[in-house]
Parts: C-alpha cells; structure tokens; sequence
C-alpha cells in the first residue's frame, strides 16, 4: 500500500510532522500542533493490532522507506492546519499580501544601497540630463509644451535600468536558492518555494521570477501594478510572476535542500 505525498506524524518524533514524497520520507519537519493521533487499541505485548488507523502497511507497523520508516497513515496528514487557511498543497501558511508588500519595500531599499557603487555613476549622470534638458521649464508663452524627453536622458536612464535589475537579481538568486527569503522577507517571517515542493527555490525558478517581474516592469507601469496586486484575489494568493514560475510566498523558513 502507498501513500500520497504530505505531511505526516514523524515515527521518530511524535512532537513533529515529516514530509513525505510519495516513497521516502525528506529531511523535511514542521513542528505538529494538537493532540498526537489517535492509535487505535493494543494487542498483546504493547504492539498496535493489524488494521488499526494510524499505521503504515504490514502487520501492523509502519512500511520501511529510504531514510527511516513509511508515513503512519492517511488520516493524519495536515494535522493541525485549519481548512479555512489558504495553504499550499502540503499544508504550509500563505503570506497575507501586506506581509509581501513590506517585505518588498523593505528588500527594494537594501538592493538600491547595495546597488549604488554600481549604479551611482549613471544615476549621477541621469540626474545632469534631465537638469540640463529644461525638461521642468516653464514653456514661453505662446509655445506648445514639448514632452519627448531627450536622448541624453535615455543615454543613462537605459544602462542605470540594466545594473539596477542584474544587481537585483544577484541580490534574489543568492537569497532564494540558499534559504528561499531574501532579507525583507526574513524580517517578515516569510519565505518563497514552490507550490507542490517545500525547500528553497531553484536557480532556474529564482530567474523565472526574476524575468517575469522585469519583463511586467519594461512592457507598462499598470501590468507591474496588477502583477503586485494579484495576490489580493487570487485563491491561490499567487502574483503573476508566482504563477510563471509556480511558486508561492508562505509564511516561516524553509529547509535547506
């Protein structure tokens, strides 16, 4: 007999839950909340009787796995988690949207400072352009204001975007793949992994999320903002880039791989 993969009461621990793959048991605990599960009645000489719930297969005892017993039954999977919580698939919290938002400022702030010895130099030269263009000028009475803006502003403005978003994806792809939270979402106790798999994110999932959220960005300043606010309605509490890269934003660490 199998099992799905989920959480399930540790063998090893009746404090924790361990997560479950579908055939071995991952390094992967949370500590469980309520009551330990129910056990069923005792035959003689201690042993758990045949059939009872909150057993693997066999006669009575938990199937062998890869690293240490198989999961001790279906019914406690996602002990302790209220159906009314937005959750992902194996249980864990998701972030509420103000949680993301402050995170996001608060890692939009460190990624500027970090990124200044890299950007000051065209941030510099991009504020002398727009100063010296009389772009906030007063038009001469008479005069059809112009907005095209000139290409000196352009000169700086494009390669001060580039250093700007590769200075925030090293910032991501260091963070993410090692612990899934960047600074800001730390301070918020959040954290960001796939949907179907708990652990830290991938490489190749760090640069989808990046990708996409620039992408939004450069295409219109309005699909930037409805990328931000999607989480607010989706039943999912995805945001667009979450769902190109399928991952979610959750609430506590994650376990490194």
């Amino acid at each position: 007999m199998s099992f799905p993969a989920g959480w399930y009461d540790d063998p090893q621990d009746p404090t924790q839950q361990r997560y479950w793959d579908g055939g071995f048991w991952t390094d992967y605990r949370r500590p469980r909340e309520g009551p330990p599960p129910y056990q069923g009645q005792f035959g003689q000489g201690g042993e758990p009787a045949q059939g009872e719930p909150g057993f693997g297969p066999g006669l009575g005892q938990p199937g062998m796995g890869r690293q240490g017993y198989g999961p001790q039954g279906h019914p406690q999977q996602g002990f302790g988690y209220s159906a009314g919580v937005p959750s992902t698939p194996d249980g864990q919290q998701l972030a509420g949207w103000w949680k993301r938002v402050a995170a996001r400022i608060i890692d939009s702030i460190i990624v500027f400072v970090i990124g200044l010895p890299f950007t000051g130099y065209f941030f510099y030269r991009y504020i002398q352009a727009v100063d010296d263009s009389d772009l906030f000028a007063t038009p001469a009475a008479g005069a059809t204001p112009s907005f095209e803006l000139p290409v000196e502003i352009y000169q700086w403005a494009i390669p001060l975007s580039i250093v700007g978003l590769l200075v925030e994806l090293a910032y991501s792809y260091f963070f993410l793949t090692r612990t899934g939270a960047t600074p800001g979402k730390k301070v918020m106790g959040l954290s960001v992994r796939l949907r179907a798999v708990p652990g830290p994110p991938t490489g190749s999932t760090v640069l989808k999320r990046w990708a996409s959220t620039s992408v939004f960005g450069f295409i219109c300043g309005c699909l930037s903002l409805v990328d931000v606010l999607f989480p607010l309605w989706d039943d999912k509490k995805q945001a667009l880039h979450d769902k190109i890269a399928d991952t979610n934003v959750v609430v506590g660490p994650q376990q490194r791989r």
